[in-house]
This record gives structure tokens, C-alpha cells and sequence, in this order.
């Protein structure tokens, strides 16, 4: 599995370096600059012109990138125009909200779809199934941000069973502050969840029926296995390897993937972070959250490879 893990991560030197000259490439191709609006218009143009020339906007293409990767693998990411503090610092502000509520989302998608997968594959083609699989069609077709906006509307105002926006209530301390923070968390985490079930049911659904006509199945049926057991301990086992494989996409997706949900929660994420950042063109919090958000892809990609390594010993590289 070492051998494994080696590899994919060299390979994944040139897939960084190919990913940062196209995030930088698609930066510099938005229209304006991080000093286009960005700053009191009573302020002298020339002024303005003096801060692009400061910043190096005029210096040749290539020039600007290398001295752009050259500060990131000091640890510098530059300094936002927009919020007026190192980019390194924002993003860590961020991070963890949007790391905790991925978390709680995936953790609410597997409560939901793994006990669905198993009933619509167990008992196919039966009102269940049917029921379910209109449920997929729903979740699938439905768009993120309208269904967001329902249940703010429903949870959030109509009913007020949940905050409307923000991560915390202030002034609170310790188990209460916690607590406040899973509050928070719950209506944006549901929402995304919801919304992520119909993959994972499908898949489970098409192992469960495609397992319990295997062989191994049988022969436990034969042998007299209580048929829960079947289902639980032979069946299960199995079905649940494409899921395991998609697991790191999953939480990478969730992390790079949050946007209509944090903006319209107003959630003080990563994704609204990003949105926050194209709007103000703030040129050096979007190269570094584009970066982030590759890197996490490829890190889920390598992820999900470990884990596939570990449930199935068949596809190790030796």
C-alpha cells in the first residue's frame, strides 16, 4: 500500500503545477483588478495607477506567476485588497467552519442514504424502492440554491427552529458556545445533505441487487444465516466498496462545493468567502482559494484511493 500512496503522491507534482499556471491564467483573464472600485473614488487616479504599478500588475505574465508561487512556497499567499489582511489568515478564519460543517453534512448523507440504499436494494421494485427512488429524482433534479431557500424559509423564518445566519450566538463560552455552533450548523449541513444522498443511494442499491444473486449469498442462505445477517454482514460488506471509493471526493467535494449554501445561509465559509472575493476582485484570496480547493480535489482523489486499498487488497499496486 506504501508503493501505492508513493506514487500517487509524485504523480501528483506535475498535476499541482498544471493546476496552478490555470488558476492563475483564469485570474488574470476576469475583467478589472483588485483596485477597480475597490478603493474611495475621490482618491487621485494616479494615486491608483501608482498601487497597480506597486503590485506588479504591468510585469509580464510570467514574471507575475513565478513571483506568485515563489512567495506561496515561503508561506506567503499575499495580502487581500478587499479585507485588508493577509490572505493565509482569511482563509484560516474560514477553514474551520467549512471543515465542520462538511463533516456534519457527511455525516447526516451516510445516516440518510445508507439505510435508503439498503431498503430500495433489498426489497426491489416494491412500493419502497419506488418511493425512494422518486425521492432521488427529487433530491437529483432539484437545484441547491432553491432548495436552500425553502428550507430557510420553512426552518429559518416560518417556523424559526433554526438561525437564519452566522456560525455562533455571541457572547457565549464553552458546551453553550458548542452547542450554539451545532445550531448553526444543522439547517446549511441538512441542506447540502440532503441534496448528496442520491449517489450514494444509487450505488448501494445497484451492489445490494447485484450481491444478493451472488454465489457467496447463497450458500450463506443454504448454510441457514438469518437472512438479517445476510443483509447486514455479507450483502452490506460488499455493496459499500463503491461508496468507500468516493469517499474522498465526497468530503473534498463538500468542502470546495459549498458555495450557493454558505451565501445563501450566510455562513461565514470558505464558499462565501469566494464569492466575497470575485466580487471584489480580490485577485490574490481567489488564486489561493482556487489552489486550495484543486489541491483538496487531489488530495480526495489520493484519499480515496487509501481507503479503496484498504477495503479491497486486490487493486494495491505491488
Amino acid at each position: 500500500m506504501w508503493k501505492t500512496i508513493l506514487r500517487r503522491f509524485l504523480l501528483m507534482i506535475p498535476q499541482i503545477i498544471l493546476l496552478s499556471i490555470i488558476a492563475f491564467a483564469f485570474a488574470k483573464l476576469m475583467p478589472g483588478d483588485p483596485f477597480t472600485g475597490m478603493v474611495d473614488p475621490n482618491i487621485d487616479p494616479e494615486a491608483i495607477e501608482r498601487l497597480r504599478i506597486q503590485a506588479g500588475y504591468y510585469d509580464p505574465i510570467h514574471i507575475q506567476y513565478f513571483r506568485w508561487i515563489g512567495n506561496i512556497l515561503h508561506g506567503d499567499f499575499g495580502q487581500s485588497v478587499f479585507f485588508k489582511q493577509p490572505v493565509s489568515a482569511i482563509i484560516m478564519q474560514r477553514l474551520s467552519n467549512t471543515i465542520w460543517l462538511s463533516l456534519l453534512t457527511m455525516v447526516i448523507t451516510y445516516v440518510i442514504a445508507l439505510p435508503l440504499g439498503m431498503i430500495a436494494g433489498r426489497y426491489q421494485n416494491s412500493l419502497a424502492d419506488k418511493v425512494i427512488n422518486v425521492y432521488n429524482f427529487l433530491t437529483f433534479s432539484t437545484p441547491t440554491f432553491v432548495f436552500a431557500i425553502l428550507l430557510l424559509w420553512l426552518f429559518g423564518f416560518s417556523l424559526g427552529w433554526f438561525p437564519t445566519r452566522g456560525t455562533v450566538a455571541s457572547g457565549l463560552t464553552g458546551l453553550t458556545a458548542i452547542l450554539s455552533r451545532l445550531h448553526h450548523m444543522i439547517l446549511p449541513a441538512l441542506t447540502l445533505a440532503i441534496l448528496s444522498t442520491t449517489g450514494t443511494i444509487q450505488y448501494l442499491r445497484t451492489g445490494v441487487i447485484d450481491a444478493k444473486n451472488q454465489d457467496y449469498v447463497r450458500t450463506a442462505r443454504a448454510k441457514g444465516v438469518p437472512e438479517k445477517v445476510v443483509y447486514n454482514r455479507h450483502i452490506f460488506r460488499n455493496s459499500i466498496l463503491p461508496i468507500a471509493a468516493f469517499l474522498g471526493y465526497e468530503l473534498t467535494g463538500l468542502i470546495s462545493g459549498s458555495i450557493f449554501v454558505e451565501n445563501i445561509f450566510t455562513y461565514p465559509g470558505m464558499g462565501q468567502l469566494f464569492i466575497t472575493s470575485l466580487s471584489g476582485r480580490d485577485y490574490s484570496v481567489i488564486l489561493a482559494l482556487l489552489l486550495m480547493f484543486g489541491f483538496g480535489t487531489l488530495v480526495g482523489t489520493l484519499l480515496s484511493d487509501i481507503i479503496m486499498s484498504i477495503v479491497d487488497p486486490r487493486i494495491r499496486i505491488k
